[in-house]
């Protein structure tokens, strides 16, 4: 068997041999700084492949975020390509990347999409992953009622990175999100907060003056909405209630202040992301008219 990274693009049709949805993003994203031939692995028997590998990042990063593609035709084969290709993405010892796989809802009850990915899970735990957490990924659509502002609450544009900085750390108290929790067993909320504004909420293209601070009629925030595009799609990247104002049912307005942000611009969809297991936050999107098209399983080593 042949291990190795890809020639160049002009070996895409390779790559592609084993189908996936994200196939068709590839050589968009290899053209966009997202992902490098040399983050792009394949094991062949007798030309043909029997697994492949590919890892992710935002453009101009050096180092691959996350490995999104992972397709074995067998468990020996994932695990030998794993084996060769992780000391390269993640030399000198370093965690390698996190890896995620969409998966369509109810895929549980389908033998062969399980089926599948136990194998792949099952590569993936030899090479020492293991399940971090499960996700759900909602989208709403165009036609979807969005409700009008309500009178508990007026928005207004975040003021600055400081101003939002500090409402993300104020979140963190009391969050459900497990990458949230996990963050705050190695770092302080506000290192979190701030590393999270820094590497992702910062660094969307789309405009700043989307962001908006959900204001009580006392004048104080209560929480905040951060509608973005991420690149692929229009999103709610952040939204969040102050623990002060918890339990009032607060979330729906300020999911619907975002959506409404935008709809406004007349987005084909909306898309956005939430634990299985945050099941208020999931609520909340169901009630704005989110609808769940597919789930995320997420894997992580270390």
């Amino acid at each position: 068997m042949i291990i190795r990274p890809l020639a160049g693009p002009g070996e895409l049709d390779l790559f592609n041999t084993l189908h996936y949805q994200l196939n068709d993003q590839i050589a968009a994203d290899l053209e966009a700084g997202r992902r490098r031939p040399e983050w792009l692995w394949l094991a062949l028997r007798d030309d043909r492949v029997v697994a492949r590998a590919a890892w992710w990042s935002r453009p101009g990063d050096e180092q691959p975020l996350l490995m999104d593609v992972f397709d074995i035709a067998d468990e020996e084969a994932g695990v030998e390509l794993l084996r060769a290709a992780l000391p390269a993405i993640a030399p000198d010892g370093a965690t390698p990347p996190e890896y995620l796989r969409y998966l369509p809802p109810g895929w549980r009850d389908d033998p062969e999409i399980r089926g599948a990915n136990d194998l792949r899970m099952a590569a993936l735990e030899r090479t020492g992953a293991k399940l971090f957490v499960e996700r759900l990924r909602l989208e709403w659509r165009p036609g979807t009622p969005i409700p009008g502002p309500g009178t508990r609450l007026t928005f207004r544009p975040v003021a600055d990175a400081d101003e939002l900085i500090g409402l993300m750390t104020q979140v963190l108290d009391g969050s459900l999100d497990a990458y949230s929790r996990a963050e705050l067993t190695r770092m302080t909320a506000r290192e979190a907060a701030e590393e999270q504004f820094k590497t992702e909420l910062d660094r969307y293209a789309s405009p700043h003056d989307w962001w908006r601070v959900a204001v009580a009629r006392d004048g104080e925030p209560a929480g905040f909405v951060i509608p973005a595009h991420n690149g692929y799609n229009p999103i709610i990247a952040y939204l969040g209630v102050l623990p002060a104002f918890r339990g009032r049912g607060l979330i729906d307005d300020v999911l619907a202040e975002g959506t409404r942000v935008l709809a406004g611009e007349g987005v084909p969809r909306i898309r956005a992301s939430t634990d299985v297991g945050n099941v208020p936050m999931a609520a909340a999107f169901a009630r704005a008219g989110y609808v769940t098209f597919e789930n995320q399983i997420d894997m992580t080593w270390g």
